[in-house]
C-alpha cells in the first residue's frame, strides 16, 4: 500500500484534511477527514472506469443496467455474498439517515451513498462487498430489466433524451458514441433471448471483465482522522480483485465527413424552436490548465452588450443562449451553442446562424486577449478559494467522477482555475469552430410535414441537408449589421474579500424593525466566515393573485424585470453575484446572493428598476410568447408531475388552473401591464431578510434605502396595507375519515404512462406530530420503494415523501406506471399500508431506537453554507411559523417519543380505515388505461369515499386551515 505525499491543491478556506493512498490492488483512494461533520452524514463514492461505450454489440444498455441511475442501482446494489438478503444494503442506508444512488456515463460508472456518521463503517463494508462478491440472481435480473425498460418508457417523450439520442444517431456507426446507451426490454431481453444469449450470464461476464480495482477510484468522507480512515479502507477494499485492465479508449472523433456541414431538422414533442450548433474539437482535458473552454464559453455565451445573445435579443429573435462543452471523453470533445428562438427568430434562422459565425470570426481575428484571460482566472481563483461547503455526498461524487481525468494534485481544483495563459492553445480551439466542420440541429414542430426519417429508438422525426461553407458565408453577409464586440472589464469582480469581525455567536435571526409597511430581519454570519451575503426582499401585494389575470400579469412583470436587467446583471453573475426576481402566491420577491463587496450596487439597481418600471411593448410580446409556450407545454409534463399540479390546485385556496391563465394570457396587451403595475405596487408590505458578511448598521442602511424608495416622498409608490389586506396562506382541509378521488385523463394522449398521487393529509404544524410523521416516513420510505417498485414492478418512478403545504403536513405516494392503471395502483398502495402495519407492530425496540437516532442525527447535521442557512430561516419567516429553533425542539420531542406513540399515530392518521385519516388520490390515466377511466368512474364508491368532479366546486365546499401568515406580526386568521 502506497501513501502519496503529493500536495493536493485545496481552497484556502477549506479546513478538511486530505490524503491520497493506493492500495496493493491498485485501487486509488482519496481520504477526506472533516471533524466538523459531527453527527452528520459521512459519504463515499466509487467511480469505475467503464461505461456505456463498453456495451457489447447486441446488448445496448448493459453498462447502464449494471450501474444504473435508479435508487436501487438496478443490479449491483441488490445483494452480496456477505450480505445476501435482497435490499438489505438500501434498507440499512435508509434506516440510518442516508441515501444511495448511481449513474452511468460513456466511460465510467459512479456509485455513491451517504449515511449517519456513527453507522458509516458498517455501511462502508456493505458498499465494498458489491465490488468484491456481488450476487446477481436470475429473479432480480428479470425484474430490473423491467425497471430499465420502465425508465426508458418514461423518457420516450422527453425532448432532452430524444435530441441527445438523435445527435448520437447522426454519427459514425462504428464509433461507440453512436450507441443506444439506455437499454430497454427489447435490447436486454427480447433480442438476446432470440439469439440464445442469457442476459444474466452476459452481465456477470461484463462485471468480471471490466470491474477491476486498477480502474476504480474511491473517495471516503468522514469525521474520523485520516489514519483511522486509512485503516478502515485498507481492511474493507483490499479484497477487490485487480485484473490489470486497461482504460477504455476509442481514438478519434465520432463524426465522418458525411456527418459534418449538415443541417438536421428535427421535430420535438414540446412547443418551441431551438438551434444547436456544434463542432468537434480537441478534448479540453488535454489543456485544462490553459482554460480554452472557459475562454470560449465565456465570450460566445456572454449576454451583455456586444454579445451574440444581446444582438439576438434586441432583434427579438432569441430568449436564451448557452455555449459550453457538450458530450466529451478523453478522446473527443464537442463544443455546442444552444439558442432558444422566438417565432420571429425561427423565421430568421439563417441570420441567427450568420450572426453567430460573425462573432466567432471576430474572436478568431481579434486574437486572444490576456486581460480577459486574467479576469477569468481571477474570478475562478476567488470562486475556488471561497467555494461554499456542500453536502458530503455531492462533494464526493463531484470529485470521484474526475479522478481518472486529472492528476492527484488537481483532484479538487480540476479545470475550475486556469493558470497558464497560452494564446496559441486558445486560438487553436477558436479556429476549430470553423465553417467546414459544424453540425446544426434545428428543432421545431414546423418541420412535421417535411421531416420523415425516424430515429429508431425514440422515434424522433428528422431530415438532413448538406450546408457548405459558402452558404454560411452568405448567411454571414446577409445577417443584420448589429455591432458585435468583446465585453468590457467587469466592474463586479470583488476585490474586498475581508470578513467582518463578529464578537458574539448569533444563533437565530432577529427582528430589527417592524412597522405597518416594513419589517427587517437580520442574521450576521458567525459560522461560515465567508465574504458573502444573502438578501431577500418580499413584496406582499394584495392584487398580485386575486384572479388568473392578476397572477399572470404579476408573473410577466417579474420576468420583464429580469429581462431588462439581464445585460447589466450578467457581469455580476460572471463575478459570482446572483439575483432572482419571481412572483409568489402573495406578490413577488427579490433575492440577491454572493460576494458582499458589490452586492449593494446590484441590489440598488434592481430596486431602482422596480420603482421606475416601464413596459417595453416589444419585450412584452417576447415574454408573452415564451410564457404561452410554457403553458402549452404543461400537457407534455410527466403524468406524475401533472398529478402533483392537480394536487396543489385542489389544496391551495388561491391557485388558478393553468388553462385559465393561458386563456387570459392570450388576451393581454402591453397596456394592460402598464395599468396593472402601479395598482399592484400601490398597496404593499415589504419584508426584508439580510444575512451574512454584513454589519447591522449596513443592514439598516439597506432597508432604509428600500423603504425610502417605495414609501417616502410627495407621491410614494406604495402605501401601507390595511390590516385586512395582509396575505394569508390558506389550505383546504379534508374531512376526517374521508377519501377523495380525482380521476382525470392525461393531458398528452400519446403518453402511455399513468400516474397516481396518494396524499394523506395529517396535521397543521405541530412539533410532536411533525416528528411522528417524519419518523414514519423514514421507516416506510425504503420499504415502499422495494415493495411497489422492485417487487411489484409498478413503475420506475416510485417514491414516498412528506409534503408541506404552508404548514399543513402530510404524506404522499407518487407512482408512474405503464403496466397498471392508477385505480389499480391506488389499491396496491393501500395493500402496502395494510402489509406494513404488521411490520410496524413487529419492529424491535432496537430497530425503533436506531431509526429515532438516525432522524435525530439528520436534524443535528450542521448547515453547510450561508444560502442553506438563509433559505431555512427565510422559509420560517415567509410561512409565518417563525420556529427558528424547530430542529432543537423536534430533537427534544424525538428523545421522548415511544414506540407505542408511533403506533397510535399510525392507527389514527395513516392506517387504512383510520378514523382521523384524510386521503386524496389524484389519478392520471395514460393512453393504455384510458378505457379504465370510464369504468372506474362508473363503479360504486365505498362508504366515506367521494369523487371530485369539479375542483373549484369542491374547494368552495371545504373548510380551510388557519393561516400562520397574515397581518403585521403574522396575525392569525
Amino acid at each position: 500500500m502506497a501513501v502519496s505525499r503529493d500536495e493536493i491543491v485545496k481552497p484556502r478556506t477549506d479546513k478538511r484534511e486530505y490524503r491520497r493512498i493506493v492500495l496493493s490492488n491498485s485501487l486509488q483512494v482519496l481520504l477526506i477527514s472533516d471533524p466538523e461533520t459531527d453527527k452528520a452524514s459521512s459519504a463515499a463514492s466509487m467511480d469505475v472506469g467503464v461505461g456505456s461505450f463498453s456495451d457489447p454489440v447486441g446488448l445496448e444498455g448493459l453498462a447502464h443496467f449494471l450501474g444504473a441511475v435508479s435508487f436501487l442501482q438496478h443490479m449491483l446494489f441488490y445483494a452480496s455474498e456477505k450480505y445476501p438478503l435482497e435490499d438489505s444494503y438500501s434498507k440499512y442506508i435508509s434506516e440510518h439517515g442516508g441515501h444511495t444512488n448511481a449513474f452511468t456515463d460513456s466511460e465510467q460508472t459512479n456509485y455513491h451513498f451517504d449515511v449517519n456518521s456513527d453507522c458509516f463503517e458498517e455501511a462502508l463494508d456493505r458498499f465494498a462487498q458489491f465490488f468484491i462478491k456481488p450476487l446477481m440472481s436470475a429473479d432480480a435480473t428479470t425484474r430490473e430489466i423491467k425497471a430499465v425498460d420502465s425508465e426508458c418508457q418514461m423518457n420516450l417523450l422527453s425532448d432532452a433524451w430524444r435530441m441527445s439520442q438523435l445527435q448520437k444517431h447522426v454519427s459514425n456507426e462504428g464509433h461507440p458514441y453512436h450507441k443506444f446507451n439506455i437499454g430497454n426490454w427489447e435490447t436486454l431481453e427480447v433480442r438476446p433471448k432470440a439469439k440464445g444469449v442469457d442476459t444474466r450470464e452476459e452481465l456477470i461476464k461484463f462485471y468480471k471483465e471490466h470491474y477491476s480495482a486498477n480502474l476504480m477510484h474511491l473517495i471516503v468522507y468522514a469525521k474520523e482522522s485520516l489514519d483511522k480512515l486509512q485503516g478502515v479502507v485498507e481492511e474493507k477494499f483490499q479484497a477487490i480483485p485487480n485484473h490489470e485492465r486497461s482504460c477504455f479508449s476509442f481514438p478519434g472523433q465520432p463524426f465522418l465527413s458525411e456527418h459534418l456541414q449538415i443541417l438536421v431538422k428535427a421535430v420535438p414533442i414540446q412547443e418551441g424552436h431551438e438551434l444547436r450548433i456544434s463542432w468537434p474539437i480537441t478534448p479540453w482535458i488535454l489543456h485544462y490548465k490553459e482554460g480554452p473552454m472557459r475562454y470560449l464559453s465565456h465570450l460566445i455565451g456572454h449576454e451583455a452588450e456586444g454579445s451574440v445573445f444581446y444582438a439576438l435579443k434586441t432583434l427579438g429573435w432569441a430568449t436564451s443562449l448557452y455555449a459550453s462543452e457538450g458530450d466529451c471523453t478523453s478522446d473527443f470533445s464537442i463544443f455546442e451553442v444552444g439558442i432558444d428562438l422566438t417565432d420571429a427568430g425561427h423565421e430568421h434562422m439563417q441570420d441567427v446562424v450568420g450572426l453567430l459565425f460573425k462573432y466567432i470570426m471576430l474572436l478568431q481575428q481579434s486574437g486572444v486577449c490576456k486581460w480577459i484571460f486574467d479576469e477569468l482566472a481571477a474570478v475562478s481563483q476567488t470562486g475556488f478559494h471561497y467555494r461554499d461547503k456542500n453536502d458530503p455526498i455531492h462533494y464526493v461524487v463531484g470529485i470521484a467522477y474526475y479522478m481518472q481525468k486529472y492528476p492527484p494534485e488537481d483532484w479538487l481544483v480540476q479545470s475550475s482555475m486556469p493558470t497558464d495563459f497560452n494564446p496559441s492553445t486558445i486560438q487553436m480551439h477558436l479556429d476549430q469552430l470553423s465553417q467546414d466542420n459544424f453540425r446544426i440541429f434545428w428543432i421545431s414542430k414546423n418541420f412535421e410535414a417535411e421531416a420523415q426519417t425516424l430515429e429508431p429508438w425514440f422515434g424522433t422525426r428528422y431530415g438532413i441537408e448538406k450546408i457548405t461553407s459558402s452558404t454560411i458565408q452568405d448567411w454571414m453577409q446577409s445577417a443584420p449589421g448589429k455591432k458585435l464586440h468583446l465585453p468590457v472589464p467587469n466592474v463586479f469582480v470583488p476585490t474586498d474579500l475581508s470578513v467582518k469581525d463578529k464578537k458574539e455567536k448569533v444563533t437565530w435571526p432577529s427582528l430589527l424593525r417592524k412597522s405597518s409597511y416594513f419589517s427587517l430581519w437580520y442574521k450576521p454570519d458567525t459560522m461560515f466566515f465567508m465574504p458573502k451575503a444573502y438578501i431577500t426582499v418580499d413584496f406582499s401585494c394584495p392584487l398580485a393573485n386575486v384572479s388568473p389575470e392578476a397572477s399572470v400579469l404579476t408573473d410577466i412583470f417579474a420576468q420583464l424585470l429580469m429581462d431588462y436587467l439581464n445585460e447589466y446583471a450578467y457581469y455580476a453573475e460572471v463575478a459570482g453575484l446572483y439575483y432572482w426576481i419571481g412572483n409568489t402566491n402573495s406578490g413577488f420577491q427579490v433575492t440577491v446572493v454572493g460576494y458582499n463587496h458589490k452586492l449593494r450596487v446590484l441590489l440598488e439597481t434592481v430596486v431602482k428598476k422596480i420603482a421606475t418600471f416601464q413596459v417595453k411593448p416589444d419585450r412584452f410580446l417576447v415574454i408573452k410568447e415564451t410564457m404561452t409556450k410554457g403553458y402549452e407545454n404543461y400537457k407534455f409534463q410527466q403524468p406524475y408531475e401533472q398529478a402533483m399540479n392537480y394536487c396543489s390546485l385542489i389544496l391551495y385556496d388561491k391557485a388558478w388552473p393553468w388553462m385559465e391563465e393561458l386563456e387570459v394570457l392570450s388576451q393581454l396587451q402591453a397596456d394592460d401591464l402598464s395599468r396593472f403595475v402601479p395598482m399592484l405596487l400601490s398597496r404593499a408590505f415589504l419584508e426584508c431578510y439580510v444575512a451574512g458578511n454584513i454589519e447591522q448598521d449596513e443592514a439598516e442602511t439597506i432597508s432604509n434605502q428600500i423603504e425610502d424608495t417605495f414609501f417616502k416622498g410627495l407621491n410614494p409608490i406604495c402605501q401601507p396595507l390595511f390590516s385586512s389586506q395582509h396575505p394569508a396562506n390558506r389550505v383546504v382541509k379534508l374531512d376526517r375519515g374521508m377519501s377523495y378521488i380525482y380521476p382525470v385523463e392525461g393531458l398528452n394522449t400519446k403518453d402511455e404512462n399513468s400516474a397516481l398521487l396518494h396524499y394523506i393529509q395529517v396535521h397543521r404544524d405541530d412539533i410532536k406530530l411533525n416528528v411522528k410523521l417524519q419518523l414514519f416516513a423514514l421507516l416506510a420510505k425504503q420499504a415502499a420503494f422495494h415493495q411497489l417498485r422492485s417487487v411489484e414492478q409498478l413503475g420506475y418512478t416510485t417514491f414516498l415523501m412528506r409534503r408541506n403545504d404552508s404548514g399543513i403536513r402530510g404524506l404522499q405516494f407518487v407512482i408512474q406506471s405503464t403496466v397498471k392503471g392508477p385505480g389499480q395502483i391506488d389499491l396496491r398502495v393501500e395493500n402496502f399500508l395494510s402489509m406494513y402495519e404488521s411490520k410496524l407492530r413487529e419492529m424491535s425496540n432496537d430497530e425503533f431506537k436506531n431509526n429515532v437516532n438516525a432522524l435525530i442525527n439528520m436534524k443535528l447535521e450542521k448547515v453547510k453554507n450561508l444560502s442553506e442557512e438563509s433559505s431555512y430561516y427565510w422559509n420560517e419567516i415567509s410561512e409565518g411559523t417563525l420556529k427558528f429553533d424547530r430542529k432543537e425542539c423536534e430533537v427534544a420531542a424525538l428523545r421522548q417519543l415511544t414506540q407505542d406513540e408511533l403506533l397510535d399515530f399510525f392507527n389514527d392518521y395513516i392506517k387504512v380505515g383510520a378514523p382521523q385519516k384524510r386521503t386524496l388520490s389524484i389519478r392520471v390515466y395514460g393512453s393504455p388505461h384510458s378505457s379504465e377511466l370510464a369504468a372506474d368512474r362508473s363503479q360504486e364508491l365505498p362508504p366515506n369515499c367521494v369523487e371530485i368532479k369539479d375542483i373549484l366546486s369542491f374547494k368552495r365546499s371545504q373548510p380551510l386551515y388557519a393561516s400562520f401568515k397574515g397581518g403585521v406580526g403574522h396575525m392569525k386568521l
